[in-house]
């Protein structure tokens, strides 16, 4: 099941854990590993929307050579996270509001799709297994370790281009966008519930509301999410002047 990796691990590894590998070996090593580093920036906002990747800075943040860095940003690129005009710097995607409210209700039927059919595959066990991984905790759940219902739901709906949409082409900034929806005081808690009814309908086998349901969650994730891409459009203004 695909969670939130844990970025502060890779973040602080040093280049001599590699070993003997050979250098090329290392050198892709090290490319996913500035991937991962630098994907996990956009992710919790410390690379906002817009903001521009400094690849001789994050070289430097890494500990390890230009090159790397380099790889991972035009990984980045093939992605459409980052974007690249000639003779300028590479930058964090910016859509428009028009873009996300586009790709959120892609997402509103795509996903709402998935949990009417999950409802008619998905098996018991699996099911059992969602309700018990979202049961309330006495301690709050960090994001690392958030099961990715998405993901889980989406694998488990029984239709692969559903599964390779959501887990494969659009998967990477859906991930971004959904967690900067989710960072707003109190949307955790709300869509962490959320995610119970949906799996509660699933489980009593309601493909109408496990449909409905999905769609109001991506609903209320997308109102949330333009008001703080506005919120970093501002900061991004802000530090360019």
């Amino acid at each position: 099941m695909l969670t939130l990796f844990n970025f502060k691990t890779i973040f602080y590894q040093n280049v001599d854990t590699f070993g003997n590998l050979p250098v090329r070996d290392q050198e892709k090593t090290l490319a996913e590993t500035a991937f991962d580093n630098i994907f996990s920036l956009i992710l919790n906002g410390e690379l906002p929307f817009g903001g521009v990747i400094n690849e001789v800075a994050l070289a430097q943040r890494f500990n390890i050579s230009r090159g790397p860095v380099r790889e991972a940003v035009q990984r980045l690129q093939g992605l459409k996270l980052v974007t690249r005009e000639q003779h300028m710097r590479a930058r964090v995607v910016q859509l428009t509001d028009r873009d996300i409210v586009e790709i959120f209700q892609l997402r509103e039927s795509v996903e709402g799709m998935a949990c009417r059919l999950a409802v008619e595959v998905m098996p018991q066990q699996t099911i059992d297994e969602l309700l018990i991984a979202l049961e309330p905790r006495q301690e709050p759940v960090s994001s690392e370790n958030m099961l990715d219902v998405h993901v889980a739901i989406a694998k488990g709906c029984g239709n692969r281009r559903i599964e390779t949409l959501l887990c494969e082409d659009i998967y990477h900034l859906l991930r971004i966008y959904r967690a900067r929806s989710g960072a707003t005081p109190g949307r955790h808690d709300a869509a962490y519930e959320e995610h119970w009814q949906i799996v509660s309908a699933i489980n009593d086998r309601n493909g109408r509301l496990a449909e409905s349901l999905m769609r109001s969650h991506i609903a209320r994730a997308t109102q949330v999410l333009l008001a703080n891409m506005n919120e970093d459009a501002k900061f991004v203004s802000a530090a360019a002047e």
